[in-house]
């Protein structure tokens, strides 16, 4: 389907349209969001799950515990789930580096079950397409499970398919450092896009069924899932470099191509990928030492977080930062709607990860986007399409595939 209004009309409707206040979603657009299934692809929420004090079921709206995700939010934003993520930092490549992050992900990936055997009236775990709207109905959060940087693999790449059949449907192959298996858009390239050990993961997960995750990793790697990936991939939390250039975005071009073969680019709002913020190296390194100063984000006391804050301020002011705000969210959302169609795009605003801008500051604010999208012109089938519909189209064909070899196997 396309949109009622054409691309430029649709510009130049927004360009008049009003700045959405908090209260202006009206109660056609409440009505809307709260009818469909709506998911986010990429909550970054389980690193709170082994926090002493944290609970999902609660509000966490006190730092260094606040999150912008847990039950209540859900509710009042109306997230009825998502792709809740295994994510690894990238450490050195040594063995020993190689057992630290398989522990870690394993951990991480038993801290995602605990909290489904806790909260088994409010939560449960979706292992197809099919499951979403069965758990949504039943009154449930959708809990996909996605890993964030495969470097839990690296000592042992045979450990996907366990993770398979603990539950994980998405696999995303690096972070912000090259690995073992892929480059990063954020470094020099070391394989020139996948390494041969990478391209095998690729093919194990298309044997399992495991959807292909393309955010973080460079161009080069995009165009090599697109040609060696059996299924459609995804883009999990990813902007429009046409909109803000940066190496964490995607070109018009490749997103036309992703359309082509039937992917999802799910967009992020995570400030610094949407507009120059200001933050400089310079600024970075201040925030590093700060953060080293309080003895880190996970380490910090909740009687800590006031001066921690007035010193960030202090240092926001010092080298001008700027913070992104919804109207440039949705400079990405409605390029990338124009560029892929409808059916090709998607939600994943790294929540609890980064994401979060001016007028969505965690997901009680997501009708916003579920009322800027009417405003634009599209259908309910279109906007439903992009909160879950499309995720799930290719969650059910990456399943489809693996059926497929099973059967030609046989």
């Amino acid at each position: 389907m396309k949109p009622l209004l054409s691309g430029l009309a649709l510009a130049l409707s927004l360009a008049c349209a009003p700045v959405l206040a908090d209260d202006a979603v009206s109660p056609d657009a409440r009505a809307l969001h709260a009818r469909i299934l709506t998911l986010d692809s990429h909550l970054d929420t389980p690193m709170f799950f082994g926090r002493d004090g944290w609970d999902i079921l609660q509000r966490n709206d006190r730092p260094p515990l606040a999150s912008q995700v847990d039950l209540p939010k859900m509710i009042e934003g109306g997230l009825d789930g998502g792709l809740w993520v295994i994510y690894t930092g990238q450490r050195g490549r040594t063995p020993e580096d190689d057992r630290a992050a398989r522990d870690a992900g394993l951990v991480r990936l038993v801290e995602i079950r605990e909290l489904l055997a806790a909260h088994p009236d409010a939560f449960e775990l979706a292992l197809t397409a099919d499951d979403a709207s069965r758990i949504r109905d039943a009154g449930k959060r959708v809990v996909y499970i996605s890993i964030e940087n495969a470097s839990p693999l690296s000592a042992d790449p045979s450990l996907l398919a366990l993770y398979h059949r603990l539950g994980v449907r998405v696999l995303g192959l690096v972070h912000t450092s090259n690995n073992d298996f892929a480059d990063s858009a954020s470094t020099p390239p070391e394989w020139n896009g996948l390494s041969d050990k990478g391209r095998a993961l690729v093919a194990e997960a298309n044997r399992l069924g495991i959807v292909l995750d393309h955010s973080h990793a460079s161009d080069a790697v995009f165009d090599q899932l697109i040609a060696l990936s059996k299924a459609p991939i995804i883009l999990s939390h990813t902007g429009a470099d046409a909109v803000y250039e940066h190496p964490r975005n995607i070109d018009d071009a490749r997103i036309r191509t992703l359309a082509e073969h039937g992917g999802v680019i799910l967009v992020n709002s995570l400030g610094s990928y949407l507009i120059d913020t200001g933050a400089t190296p310079a600024y970075q390194a201040d925030i590093r030492a700060l953060y080293e100063r309080f003895g880190g984000r996970a380490n910090m006391r909740e009687a800590d977080w006031p001066e921690f804050e007035r010193l960030r301020a202090g240092l926001d002011e010092k080298h001008g930062l700027k913070k992104a705000t919804l109207d440039d969210y949705f400079a990405h959302i409605l390029h990338i709607i124009e560029v892929a169609g409808p059916e090709h795009v998607g939600f994943g605003a790294d929540w609890d990860g980064g994401g979060g801008v001016v007028g969505l500051e965690d997901v009680s604010d997501l009708p916003k986007i579920t009322a800027r999208l009417l405003e634009a012109g599209y259908t309910e089938a279109q906007i439903e399409a992009m909160w879950s519909g499309n995720l799930l189209r290719v969650i059910r064909q990456a399943q489809a595939v693996a059926d497929k070899d099973v059967s030609a196997r046989r």
